[in-house]
């Protein structure tokens, strides 16, 4: 194996991401070095490609970015003994402490100390990745290398959608970015009645509307009251799933929402936001914060919902040889694509 590898690195504190030469990740005792074949670009590298202020504080650069892929292992740490060379692979990026109260008792996701690859620590836009073997989760053959290089996401959307039981209930999720789109998706499979996509990109809810069987509602041009009258609805949504982030949004999801409706928020408003707690009290709603992924019930029922029948292969609108990273990045940004994945094969 070579010493030097091509990695997509922020190498300078302003816009834009730089291809370079970086040294092969040296593994420890309980690590695997992992051969990137695919990722995948996140919102999250979107906004470390601007270096806006999140970035700017977060973000130690230069630093290898990204947290979306799948591979296969080529080396293993001297004290792995449950993985193989050879096997194909995607992994949780959250990297956890091992001393919290949280972490001792297996909820993993919780971890305050964890860090994350692509994030802190040096990530996936490489043809290599050093990754503790504990964050390792293996890929079965029927899943491919480019739904293994979005499990990252898909798993956020699971998270969100399985929040609250969904079976028979009518779902609003507000919000049709590629996380969104699946969200709408898992919720159909698990048994779902009605579920409605609201955003004001049409590309998008055209999107949503191919990958999953959703009435997507564009807000700026329809009435939200008036599709929930054709859908006979007649109290308003059980479940509401938010993820786009803005106010408004969060706002029309309450008032659409019966009495006693439940919230999952994975969306992330910028800077603080005013919120009209007396109406989520006297609606008696239940809000649930939600970030990454359950470490590891959320990949195991990924994994088993699209091995029975989710599928999700659409919300992958543009695929690129990482030569052609920048206009990858370019229809990330756009706000007119899917999820983008980048191959590194």
């Amino acid at each position: 194996m070579l010493n030097t590898m091509k990695a997509l690195e922020k190498s300078h504190p302003e816009q834009g991401l730089w291809m370079v030469d970086a040294p092969v990740p040296e593994i420890g005792p309980d690590d695997v070095l992992i051969r990137v074949n695919k990722t995948g670009i996140c919102g999250t590298d979107i906004h470390i490609w601007e270096w806006d202020d999140w970035a700017q504080r977060t973000v130690p650069a230069p630093l290898i970015t990204g947290h979306e892929f799948a591979g296969e292992i080529v080396e293993l740490g001297r004290n792995v003994t449950d993985l193989q060379i050879g096997q194909r692979c995607s992994g949780e990026g959250h990297l956890i402490g091992h001393h919290s109260r949280q972490s001792r008792a297996g909820k993993f996701h919780l971890d305050p100390e964890t860090r994350g690859i692509g994030v802190n620590e040096q990530g996936a836009f490489a043809e290599y990745l050093r990754l503790p073997a504990f964050n390792v989760v293996t890929l079965p053959d029927d899943v491919p290398d480019d739904i293994g290089a979005i499990l990252d996401p898909l798993g956020n959307a699971v998270h969100t959608a399985l929040s609250f039981d969904l079976v028979g209930e009518d779902v609003l999720i507000t919000g049709a970015g590629p996380i969104g789109i699946m969200a709408a998706a898992v919720a159909r499979h698990v048994g779902a009645r009605h579920v409605v996509i609201t955003d004001i990109n049409p590309a998008r809810l055209d999107l949503a509307a191919r990958v999953a069987d959703v009435t997507p509602v564009n807000v700026a041009q329809q009435d939200l009251r008036e599709v929930m009258g054709q859908l006979r609805m007649t109290e308003g949504f059980d479940v509401g799933l938010e993820m786009s982030g803005n106010q408004q949004a969060l706002d029309q999801m309450i008032e659409a929402l019966v009495m006693g409706g439940r919230v999952a928020l994975l969306g992330v408003p910028p800077g603080k936001s005013p919120v009209d707690w007396s109406r989520i009290v006297f609606k008696a709603i239940t809000i649930k914060g939600v970030y990454g992924r359950e470490i590891f019930e959320t990949w195991y029922k990924m994994i088993a919902m699209l091995q029975n029948g989710l599928n999700v292969a659409d919300v992958i609108t543009h695929r690129f040889p990482v030569a052609d990273f920048a206009e990858g990045f370019a229809a990330m940004r756009s706000g007119q694509s899917g999820k983008v994945v980048l191959n590194w094969a």
